[in-house]
């Protein structure tokens, strides 16, 4: 899924600058290292969504190889991350056998 332009760049403000480190335990430099890193699995969130803001949910790992999900959207080319936090147990599972998948291919 093509949705995020390059260069890339994130919208970080009041509402969501700190929002998934105090809740979650993951920082904002995690957040966008996960865009950054290979194996970034996109789905767009059609439950989230509106007709005003698509939005999307990602899983995906960090540079140490913390797997974290997210939710996002794109404003003004921009990467706005609503939420970030470590995967589950069931979506670690989903995500590396997903990875191991594509990477056969």
């Amino acid at each position: 899924m093509d949705i995020i332009s390059e260069p890339l760049e994130f919208e970080w403000d009041k509402g969501n600058i700190n929002k998934s480190l105090k809740k979650h335990g993951v920082t904002n430099e995690e957040s966008e290292e996960v865009f950054l890193n290979e194996n970034l699995l996109v789905h767009e969130d059609k439950e989230h969504s509106t007709k005003e803001e698509k939005r999307y949910f990602c899983l995906g790992a960090t540079d140490s190889k913390k797997k974290l999900f997210m939710s996002f959207t794109i404003r003004k080319n921009k990467v706005r991350i609503i939420s970030s936090r470590p995967l589950s147990k069931n979506e670690r599972r989903i995500y590396e056998q997903t990875i191991k998948t594509i990477t056969k291919i």
